[in-house]
C-alpha cells in the first residue's frame, strides 16, 4: 500500500495508533515550519521569549508523546546533522528539552560519521516496525504529509536503517555536553 496523508489530524492520528514503538529519522539540516516562524525568529535574535512561546504552541505534541510514553511506548529519534550546525539546528536542539521531558528519546548523528553514507537522504517515521511514513517536503522544507508504506521489503530497509542509525547516534545531552 502506498497512500499519501495530508500534514495536519490525519498524520497526527499516527500517533494515537502505533502500539511499541515510533520511531523518526529526520536527514534535513532545515524545516521550514509556519508555526515556528515567530519561535526561530525570536531566538536567532537571543529572546528567551521563544522558550515560553515554544511550550505553549508545541503543548499538543508534548501532551501527546506523555500518553505514549506513559502508556509504556517508545519514541525514538535519530538526528543527523551538519557541523557546524545551521541557526535551524541549534533552534531545534534548544527545543529538545522539551520533547526529552515529555518522554522522546532522541539522538544525534554527526553527518561525517561512516554510518550516514549507508543510510537514506528522506526523512521518515517508522510505527511498530511494520509501517513507513515517508516524510514530503516541498522546495521550500515545508511538510506536506507523509508517504504511508506497508510493504515488507521497504519496511525492512527502513527498519535497517534505525538500527543502523540508533547504534551509532549519541544521546542528546552527550552530544551537546561540551558544544
Amino acid at each position: 500500500m502506498t497512500t499519501l496523508v495530508p500534514a495536519g489530524p490525519d498524520f497526527l492520528a499516527l500517533f494515537t495508533q502505533f502500539e511499541h514503538t515510533a520511531f523518526r529519522l529526520e536527514t534535513r539540516d532545515r524545516y521550514n515550519s509556519p508555526s515556528e516562524t515567530t519561535r526561530f525568529a525570536l531566538h536567532r535574535a537571543g529572546d528567551p521569549a521563544w522558550l515560553d512561546l515554544d511550550r505553549v504552541e508545541r503543548a499538543d505534541w508534548f501532551e501527546l508523546m506523555r500518553a505514549a510514553t506513559g502508556a509504556g511506548k517508545r519514541v525514538e529519534r535519530v538526528r543527523v546533522v551538519t557541523e557546524p550546525h545551521s541557526d535551524y539546528i541549534r533552534f531545534e536542539a534548544d527545543m529538545t528539552p522539551g520533547n526529552l521531558e515529555a518522554g522522546e528519546d532522541i539522538r544525534y548523528l554527526p553527518r561525517t560519521h561512516p554510518a550516514v553514507a549507508g543510510l537514506p537522504s528522506w526523512d521518515y517515521w517508522l510505527f511498530d516496525s511494520r509501517l513507513v511514513a515517508r516524510l514530503v517536503f516541498d522546495d521550500d522544507d515545508r511538510l506536506q504529509g507523509a508517504e504511508l508504506l506497508d510493504d515488507p521489503g521497504r519496511v525492512v530497509d527502513h527498519c535497517a536503517w534505525r538500527d543502523a542509525a540508533w547504534h551509532y547516534a549519541i544521546p542528546y545531552r552527550e552530544y551537546f555536553k561540551d558544544m
